[in-house]
C-alpha cells in the first residue's frame, strides 16, 4: 500500500491565473496576508479545474446537475466513481431528497501559495476603438503578479477505483442501484480500511492514474490568458511513494534570502526520518532554467542519493510520463494494495 505524496510548484510570470473578488473597479488577483505582506496564491479548486479541463478529450466527465434559487441552489456531478475518472479521484457530494453519497477526494491538492512575498501590480487599460472624436475612453485595471507558488498533493492509490458501499453518514458512495449496475459491470466486492467496497478492476486502476499523471505533464488553464498567457506545466514536481500517507516533503521548497529555492538538506534529512515508511524512488521533476543554477547544485548535493538509486532529478515531463507509463504496465501493483482489502 502506498501514497504518491509530494509537492508541485507552478511559475507565473507576469500571470492573473487565479482571480477573486473585484474591488473598485479593479480586478484582483487572489492573496493572504501574513503581517504586513502579501502572499498571492492560486486555489486549489482552480488547479483541479485545470486538471478536469486537460483531461484528454476522449475522456468522459461526470455530468453536472444544477438546481435551486438564491441562497438556496445546488450543484453536484452524477457521483458516479464507477463510470468516470473525475468523478473517481476528485470526489463529490450528492444530496437529493432523503438521500446522500459523497465521495472523499483520492486526489488531494493544497494551497499554491508564493514561496515569498509579492506585491501585485495593478495594469491600466482603456477601451476606446471606434468611439466618436471626443469621446472619453473606458478605463479598467486589474492585477497581475510574478511568483513561485507550491503546494502539497497526495493520491491515496489503495482508494483509486475503489467505493464505499457501507458506513455510516455520508461515508457511502454509491447508491444501492448503482452499486448493483457496478458490479454487475465487473465489479468485486472487497474491504476497504473496515468499509464494504467494490473494486474495479486493475487494468482501469491503472490506466486511471497513468491519465491523471500525463495529464499533469500537460497541464494548462488558468484566467487572463488573453492578456497574460503564460505557461502552467509544473516546473517542479516531487512524488514518492509513501506507506502511511505522511507528506514528509512540506519544506523542501521554500525561501532563501528572500527568494524561492529547493533545499536539498531538508529533502535529505526527511528521507533519513522517513526511511522506513518511503516505498519506493523518490522523484524529481525539474524544468531546465527554473530557479536558476539551484538544479546543478541539487544534483551535486544529492550525488549518493542519486547513485544508489534513492532519488531521481529529471524534466518533469519525462519522469511524470515515465511513472504513468510503469504504473499502467503494472511495475507498481503492490502499491495499489491495502492489507485490508
Amino acid at each position: 500500500m502506498s501514497f504518491l505524496a509530494g509537492k508541485i510548484v507552478l511559475d507565473v510570470v507576469a500571470g492573473a491565473p487565479n482571480n477573486g473578488e473585484g474591488e473598485d473597479n479593479i480586478g484582483k488577483v487572489k492573496k493572504l496576508r501574513v503581517g504586513r505582506e502579501e502572499f498571492p496564491y492560486v486555489s486549489a479548486q482552480a488547479v483541479r479545474r485545470w486538471l478536469r479541463d486537460s483531461l484528454p478529450h476522449d475522456e468522459p466527465r461526470s455530468g453536472v446537475t444544477r438546481s435551486g434559487t438564491g441562497k438556496k441552489q445546488q450543484a453536484y456531478t452524477e457521483g458516479r466513481p464507477d463510470r468516470y475518472l473525475d468523478d473517481d479521484l476528485f470526489g463529490y457530494m450528492v444530496a437529493v431528497k432523503n438521500d446522500s453519497y459523497q465521495r472523499d477526494t483520492v486526489l488531494a491538492t493544497g494551497t499554491f501559495v508564493s514561496l515569498t512575498p509579492q506585491r501585485a501590480t495593478a495594469d491600466y487599460g482603456t477601451m476606446s476603438r471606434d468611439f466618436p472624436l471626443g469621446e472619453h475612453p473606458v478605463l479598467h485595471q486589474h492585477e497581475l503578479y510574478s511568483a513561485v507558488l507550491a503546494a502539497d498533493v497526495l493520491l491515496d492509490l489503495p482508494r483509486v477505483g475503489v467505493f464505499e458501499t457501507d458506513g455510516s453518514g455520508l461515508r457511502v458512495a454509491l447508491s444501492p442501484a448503482a452499486a448493483e449496475e457496478a458490479q454487475a459491470n465487473g465489479a468485486e466486492p472487497v474491504t476497504l480500511r473496515g468499509t464494504s467496497a467494490l473494486r474495479l478492476a486493475q487494468a482501469e486502476r491503472r490506466r486511471r492514474v497513468a491519465v491523471v499523471l500525463n495529464t499533469l505533464a500537460k497541464l494548462r488553464g488558468g484566467a487572463k490568458q488573453a492578456l497574460h498567457y503564460g505557461d502552467r506545466t509544473p516546473a517542479f514536481v516531487l512524488l514518492a511513494p509513501m506507506k502511511g500517507g505522511v507528506n514528509p516533503f512540506t519544506r523542501v521548497v521554500g525561501a532563501r534570502d528572500g527568494k524561492p529555492a529547493f533545499q536539498p538538506s531538508v529533502l535529505r534529512e526527511e528521507l533519513s526520518a522517513w526511511a522506513d515508511e518511503l516505498d519506493g524512488q523518490v522523484l524529481l521533476g525539474w524544468a531546465p532554467g527554473f530557479l536558476g543554477d539551484q538544479r546543478d547544485h541539487a544534483e551535486r548535493e544529492l550525488k549518493d542519493l542519486i547513485e544508489d538509486g534513492t532519488v531521481s532529478i529529471q524534466h518533469p515531463r519525462v519522469m511524470l510520463t515515465g511513472l504513468a507509463a510503469q504504473i499502467e504496465q503494472g511495475i507498481h501493483d503492490d502499491w495499489f494494495e491495502d492489507p485490508s482489502a
